[in-house]
Order: C-alpha cells, then sequence, then structure tokens
C-alpha cells in the first residue's frame, strides 16, 4: 500500500467468529491498513493469535466479542442446519437490542472512521445507527447461507434472513471477492483480486526446514484441526509420499509416513510447499491453492452454499480434484494423488486483494467515493436470480452468472427442451440420430428425447482424446468414459406429473387425478461383462487385478444445480449380503451416509428393489446416465420421474417386462424404503402409466387405475410455482402423514371400543328379552368396518363429523399417542416420542378431499 495519509484514520473491522479463513484475510486487510498509519480495532470471536501472531503493532487493537456464530460444524464435513439456525438465534436475535445500543456506544467512543465487516450483519447496522459509513469484504454473506437451512427448519424463520438482508443493505458498498455467491442484499459493488496471505519462506526453505528431500512427494492433509477422529493409516499413500498433517491433537497417534505439524505453523508456506493439498473448501484454502499454483483434492461439506462457488472456480482454473467422501475415510487415495500431480493450475489473476482493498477503505473513510456512476438495479436483479436459481435448484438458461459458475450448460440445452417446446425447430421423426441407430422403439418425435439422443452423440465426441477440451465439466468428462460407444445402450423416459386432484391425501387411500407434465427425466443404461467395463481410476484402484467384479457406475447430469456430487459409483457386490439382497435399512444408511451421493440411491435402489422383489440376478457391471427437466422441489414428482426412468431402463437392458402397474409399485418400494421418503404410490402411478393430454383417474389402495380422462382441447393445465420448496421427504411432510395415520388409528380404536359397549348393551337387552332392530345391526357392521379401517379415505364426511371428530385431539406428542396406542400402523414413518403432531386437520383432510373429488368427477364425467 502506498505512503501514508496525512491524517490517521480509526478502522472498527469486525470479523465474524465462523472459523478461521475470515480472520486469516482479514488480517491481511489490517496489516496494509496499519502500515498505512492508520487505527485498526478488530472485533471477532475468533482467538486473539490469529492477529497478534501476525501484526505486531501499536495500532491494533483486539476486541474479543462474538455477534454471529457462522455455521454450527458437527464434524469437518457436517454442517449442522438446525444447529446453526438456533445458535444465530441465541447469539445475534435474541439480543439484538442490547447488541446495537453496545456496538453504537463503543463505535462513537473510539471515534471510528468506518466500520468494515467481513461479514457480520448487524456491525452494518449499529454503522447506520451511529452515524458512521460502513463497508463489507467478503465473498459470501449469510443470508444466502442461512436461506437454505430455513427451508429445512420452516418458513417460521425466514424474519431471520430478512434481518440479515436488511443490514447488510444498510452498508455503503460490498467490496466483492472471487469465487463469490449472489448478494443481492447490497447496493453496489467493487470487485477486487484475491486476497491472500503472503508467503514468508521459499518452497525450498520450508522443505530444508522439515527435513523433506527432492525426492519425496509432498500431500497437504488440512481439514481446519477438525480430523474428526479419522484414522490414517500407512497404506493410504502411495510410495515416495509423505503427508503433513494439520492440526492433529497432541495425543494422536500417526502412520511413520504422516507428520504433525506445530499448531502455529504458517500455513501458506506449507501450502507452496507441498506437492498438492488434501481438505475441505474454504475461501482461505481455495484462494492458497489457486495463488500457489497447488493441485487441491476436496471433500465436500454438507449444507454450505458457500462451496459450490469456489469448487467451480476451482475447477475453471484446473486446480481441484474432487475425492468423494466414502474413498477419503477407506484410504483410497492413490487415484486421486495421481490425478492432482498432473494438473498444471493456471490462474493468472491478481493476488493483491488486500492491498487493493485497504486503498479503497482508506479512501471511503477519507470521503472518496467508490460507488459505481452506473445503475445497480441491472446487478442486484441479476444475484437474485442467481439466488433464486441456486437455493430453489430449478435447471434454468440465460442467467448471467460467473464464468465459473455457468455449470451444465451443454447438458441444460439438451437436458431442458420441451417436447412441446414450439421455438424448436421440426425434427423428422428418423430412426437415426447423429452417429447413432435406435434399434428398438422410437423417440416418438418428442423434442427432449430427440435432444437427449444428440446430447449422447456430443458426449461420445467427447470421449475421443482428441476433442478433449480443457473446460468440459467434470460431469461431461465422466459421462463422455461411462460407456462403451459402439455396443448397446438403452435409453428410458418418464414425465414428472402435477397433480390435479387428489394431492396429499393418495397415502390416505383417496380418488386422485393427475396429469403427466412435459418435463421429463431420460436416462441411458448399458450393461457390460465386467472385463470390458470402462472403470475410473478411483473404481479401478477398489478392483482386484486378477478379477474385476461387476459395478455401478452413475453419472447425474446437471447434478450441481442441487450442488450433489456428479458421479457415484459402487461395486454391485455391496448390495449383496450372504448371497441375498442387502435389506432395505441397510441399503438407506449406506446410501445416506454421503449426503452429496443420497441422490444415487433413487437410481440404485431400482436395481436393489428388483434383487429383492423379483429375485433378479445381475451379474454384469451397469453404467447409468441419468438427465432430468423435472423441476426439484416444487411438488412435480421429479424424484418419482427419476425412479420410473431408472427401472424403466434397467429393465429394457435386462430384458424384464414389467407391467407400469407393477413398476410403479416397485419404484414406490425405492422412494419408501431405500430413499427414506414416506410418499403414496401416486407420483410413480403418473409417471408410469400416465398418457399425454389425458387425467390419470386412480384410487390409491392402493394403485387402481379407474380410467383415463380426456383434456377436452380449449383447455390448459398450469403448474404456477410457489416458490415455497416441496420434499416428500422433507420434515413437514413425514409429519403431516404421522398425524393423518395417528388419527386413523384413533378411529379404529374409537370404534372397536364403541362396539365393545354395543355387544354389552346387546347382552344385557337378551337378558331382558329385547332383540336388535335392523338399524342397530346396520349401525353394528359400520363400525366393524369403521374398527378395520384400511384407508382414511373411506370414512365419509357424515361419519367423520357425526362420530369422530371429537375424539381427534388437535395436538398429540407423540409419546402420549405411543402411551395410549402403541402405534400408528405406518411401516414407512416413524413416530419421534418427543414431537408434537397435529392430528386433527391431517386426519381431516384425506377424508374431504377424497369426497371432493368423487364429487366433482361423478357431477362432470363418470368413470
Amino acid at each position: 500500500m502506498g505512503g501514508s495519509p496525512k491524517n490517521s484514520l480509526v478502522f472498527a473491522y469486525y470479523v465474524t467468529g465462523h472459523g478461521f479463513g475470515h480472520a486469516t484475510r482479514a488480517v491481511e486487510v489490517v496489516r496494509n491498513l496499519i502500515q498505512s498509519g492508520h487505527h485498526v480495532h478488530v472485533v471477532s470471536g475468533a482467538p486473539e493469535y490469529v492477529f497478534t501472531t501476525a501484526i505486531q503493532s501499536p495500532r491494533l487493537f483486539i476486541r474479543k466479542v462474538l455477534l454471529d456464530s457462522g455455521a454450527v460444524q458437527a464434524d469437518a464435513l457436517t454442517v449442522d442446519r438446525l444447529a446453526s439456525l438456533e445458535k444465530y438465534i441465541e447469539t445475534a436475535v435474541v439480543p439484538r437490542a442490547s447488541i446495537l445500543a453496545t456496538e453504537v456506544e463503543w463505535l462513537k467512543s473510539i471515534k471510528a472512521d468506518l466500520v468494515v465487516s467481513d461479514v457480520v450483519p448487524v456491525a452494518c447496522r449499529a454503522a447506520a445507527d451511529a452515524g458512521i459509513h460502513s463497508v463489507c469484504v467478503t465473498n459470501f454473506s449469510w443470508d444466502f447461507i442461512y436461506a437454505e437451512y430455513v427451508m429445512a427448519a420452516g418458513y417460521t424463520n425466514r424474519p431471520i434472513i430478512w434481518q440479515i438482508a436488511e443490514d447488510y443493505s444498510r452498508c455503503e458498498f460490498l467490496i466483492r471477492l472471487p469465487g463469490y455467491c449472489p448478494m443481492p442484499a447490497f447496493r453496489d459493488v467493487v470487485d477486487v483480486p484475491l486476497v491472500v496471505r503472503r508467503l514468508h519462506k521459499s518452497r525450498a526453505e520450508v522443505r530444508k526446514e522439515l527435513g523433506i528431500g527432492d525426492d519425496k512427494k509432498v500431500l497437504l492433509y488440512n481439514f481446519g484441526g477438525q480430523l474428526s477422529g479419522w484414522n490414517l493409516k500407512e497404506d493410504y499413500l502411495p510410495s515416495g509420499w509423505i503427508c503433513l498433517v494439520c492440526g492433529a491433537s497432541e495425543d494422536q497417534e500417526l502412520p511413520g509416513n504422516f507428520f504433525k505439524l506445530p499448531k502455529d505453523v504458517y500455513t501458506p508456506d506449507v501450502v507452496a510447499a507441498s506437492d498438492c493439498m488434501l481438505g475441505k473448501i474454504g475461501y482461505g484454502t481455495v484462494s492458497e491453492a489457486l495463488a500457489y499454483g497447488v493441485p487441491f483434492i476436496f471433500v465436500r461439506r454438507d449444507y454450505f452454499n458457500e462451496e459450490p462457488f469456489l469448487r467451480h472456480m476451482l475447477e475453471h482454473f484446473q486446480c481441484g480434484v474432487e475425492m468423494i467422501r466414502r474413498d477419503l475415510l477407506t484410504g483410497h487415495w492413490a487415484p486421486y494423488l495421481e490425478r492432482a500431480i498432473t494438473l498444471k493450475p493456471c490462474y493468472n489473476g491478481g493476488i493483491n486483494g488486500a492491498e487493493v482493498a485497504a486503498n479503497i477503505l482508506q479512501d471511503t473513510a477519507s470521503g472518496k467515493s467508490h460507488a459505481s456512476c452506473k445503475p445497480s438495479g441491472s446487478r442486484r436483479l441479476r444475484d437474485a436470480i442467481v439466488l433464486g436459481y441456486q437455493l430453489q435448484r430449478v435447471p434454468g438458461k440465460d442467467v448471467a452468472i460467473p464464468e465459473w459458475y455457468a455449470v451444465a450448460q451443454n447438458e441444460l440445452s439438451f437436458r431442458s427442451a420441451s417436447p412441446n417446446d414450439k421455438s424448436s425447430p421440426a425434427i423428422s421423426c428418423t430412426k437415426e440420430i447423429e452417429d447413432f441407430e435406435i434399434l428398438h422403439g422410437d423417440h416418438h418425435g418428442l423434442s427432449d428425447t430427440i435432444s437427449f439422443l444428440k446430447g449422447l452423440a456430443e458426449l461420445r465426441a467427447l470421449a475421443d482424446p482428441v476433442n478433449h477440451n480443457t473446460h468440459q465439466s467434470r460431469e461431461s468428462l465422466a459421462a463422455a468414459a461411462l460407456f462403451n460407444w459402439e455396443d448397446e445402450i438403452f435409453v428410458a423416459r418418464a414425465p414428472g406429473r402435477l397433480d390435479v386432484m387428489g394431492g396429499i391425501a393418495d397415502y390416505s387411500g383417496s380418488l386422485v387425478l393427475q396429469m403427466p407434465i412435459r418435463e421429463a427425466c431420460h436416462v441411458a443404461i448399458q450393461r457390460n461383462h465386467p472385463s470390458k467395463q470402462k472403470l475410473w481410476k478411483h473404481a479401478q484402484a477398489r478392483q482386484q487385478k486378477e478379477a474385476r467384479t461387476p459395478v455401478i457406475q452413475i453419472v447425474s447430469l446437471g447434478s450441481e444445480l442441487g450442488n450433489r456430487g456428479p458421479t457415484f459409483d459402487m461395486d454391485l457386490s455391496g448390495l449383496i449380503d450372504s448371497g441375498k439382497p442387502i435389506s432395505y435399512e441397510k441399503a438407506r444408511k449406506y446410501f445416506s451416509q454421503d449426503p452429496s451421493q443420497k441422490w444415487a440411491a433413487y437410481v440404485a435402489g431400482t436395481i436393489l428393489v428388483l434383487m429383492t422383489e423379483l429375485g433378479v440376478r445381475f451379474e454384469d457391471s451397469i453404467s447409468i446416465l441419468v438427465s432430468s427437466g423435472v423441476p426439484e422441489g416444487k411438488g412435480v414428482s421429479s424424484s418419482a420421474a427419476v425412479e420410473v426412468a431408472s427401472m424403466s431402463a434397467v429393465a429394457a437392458a435386462h430384458g424384464l417386462t414389467i407391467a407400469p402397474r407393477d413398476l410403479a409399485l416397485l419404484c414406490q418400494k425405492v422412494e419408501n424404503h431405500v430413499v427414506g421418503a414416506p410418499c403414496g404410490v401416486m407420483d410413480q402411478m403418473a409417471s408410469a402409466c400416465g398418457e399425454a393430454n389425458k387425467l390419470l383417474a386412480m384410487v390409491c389402495q392402493p394403485a387402481e387405475v379407474l380410467g383415463l380422462v380426456e383434456i377436452p382441447p380449449h383447455i390448459r393445465f398450469w403448474g404456477i410455482d410457489s416458490g415455497i420448496r416441496h420434499s416428500v421427504g422433507g420434515a413437514d411432510y413425514g409429519s403431516v402423514r404421522v398425524g393423518a395415520f395417528m388419527g386413523r388409528k384413533i378411529v379404529k380404536s374409537t370404534a372397536s371400543a364403541q362396539i365393545s359397549c354395543l355387544l354389552e348393551n346387546n347382552s344385557s337387552q337378551q337378558v331382558n328379552g329385547n332383540t336388535s332392530d335392523e338399524r342397530e345391526k346396520d349401525g353394528n357392521n359400520l363400525l366393524e368396518t369403521e374398527a378395520c379401517l384400511d384407508y382414511l379415505c373411506n370414512l365419509s364426511p357424515h361419519r367423520y363429523e357425526a362420530s369422530y371428530v371429537d375424539k381427534l385431539p388437535e395436538y398429540l406428542q407423540g409419546q402420549e399417542f405411543l402411551n395410549k396406542y402403541v402405534n400408528h400402523e405406518d411401516s414407512v414413518t416413524v413416530i419421534d416420542k418427543k414431537h408434537t403432531y397435529a392430528v386433527r386437520a391431517p386426519t381431516r383432510h384425506p377424508i374431504y378431499e377424497n369426497f371432493r373429488v368423487k364429487f366433482s368427477n361423478a357431477r362432470d364425467q363418470p368413470l
């Protein structure tokens, strides 16, 4: 930074207490400010030594205060979303009034010229209340991070997001760091280069001090000091490698080729001296890997929304290799290390972001304006669109986003085409698509299917090394290497569905009317003898060289839209235990162990269900490519479309003939038992049995098709996105289902009790010589039916109101219900003893919804 200003300025620099990344980058900006003769008061919950060991100056003041809590991590790779929100409420929401009063008074007492925030929300509001300008320096904001947590916790927490965004809007502008997330709350933006900690020693000096010879390859193991009890073994490393471990505890024993680094080691020097780094993604690790050209082998974290943007930046500059969590924990590191050292990191941007940011802050505090003269509305609108794009997980196009976040553009161009898209040129129903010959079946002129087939041809071309493009997405390269392109590939298509009538009452046995939508999922599958199967390198590492065994490999195109891992693989033997298919419970635990790959349960689960329910034996390797244009989280059965398309493709490839109804019921087992989502069968039935321009009329007891209702040509159905995310695996859906089944059990128990009373009365009457009339017998028969009620929808609204509504509580705690009724007789949900469930409303809804559908249908068109 340039020479000292005439007047020393006072900066109040608020730094979030989440991790060390914010503190270490703030150190560099603070250093530049202090070198220019300014006074800096750092306010943070981060350890004081992070600042004082890097900066020794009387102009640095540390005030240790925790004003926000960041994300609560269960371990190095897992964020606890609910605990994160609870901690933030406890830290920043409940004491907000006193925090503001304290900070305003303190800012006035130090006579601050400018408030800087990285990226504490309340600091911006306190500055405004104190009449002081503020600026934020960051690559993400907490409103964006917490938005997904709110979707998991429930929308009653939305005011937290609004308050954070409002606080941020009080600052003058945002100094935006590379790898940024959308941040529409900020009025204006100034972009700066990477903020990176400078090196103190050369690579040669560091290796000499650590006693590392030039003949050794060095891996830096850096998970932010959170080793989580992982056992490190000598054979995790190939011959000739050593590993330097950051954050190891004093009592942790390491193998001979692993070495502990001192707690006070200066990490940037060690990063630059290493051949590659293994760890989790954060701004600090990514910026140092890019700046010093060190390949970064990373493992995904769950539910931290900053990560996709930094990950794409890493991959864009050829600096990142993703390791799946299973291989991290089981020690299959070699193929990832081999891949990493072949990379040629190509980041050529600036790394003087700290100096640039400090200059901007100094000018702003001195009264100079750095706000853009251009209107910021378009930028904020763009950020808001990208924010929705990321959080709602909706495939889309033409979104102005950073280049490294332009994911899956090629895939989207053929994945999202609509069969009814009138803007698409007419395509003849040829039996050949590019280099493919259709041996069986037809694409029926569906433009999305034709586009998918063309996409396969593009992937085939990409498989040729001559056509390799270093900027292709990882999922495209994985998909190109998936198939033997000269052999048969089976393709299946399954649509999503629009719930016209019947809705959530399907699992209660309602009559429903469902319409397939034009958006669909396509699945391509190929079976190969294990000796011919093309394997990814990390999958090869798990195979015995002497005898190749069958492997399942899956690629999900467009997976980054949902922050999922784009690939999944497992040995087929992983679905077998003692010669029999593994239990559904064991499979559910297996697929749930890595949330970034849990999506594979919808696909690979179809194989397990066919093994378990139909006794199918799979002996070949299976390669599967999944590409869905059905919007996720919008209540249009995106998961059912994946299941039906996957099972249809698996069945076709293995010569299985399964009737559509039976296939739907099998797919429901995938979702209920392998995925663990408590859905009814309506979604799978609509996808498997529905027809275009017709409504599928079905009684869900369990899946009886009544017929197809023609939609008149002058009528169109439109689904309007409410912006509320839907998931049959979500807590709200499961709680409502539990409440409905509790209500059914209470109805059955009440009916049984009434029968017992009637029997006692009848016995007394017979003793007295009286007999029952026909009406009493009918009443007894009705009660007997209701005592054995199989579906709530078989109870009429009249009977519900006359005999049961008063017996149903509005709410009931799980433990109280279990004490009285033992169980709720639902095999796909579990009652949480501590949870309080709504009972009356979930019981009433299916009864009246079924009546509404039947009445509407009988009035308009008898089936």
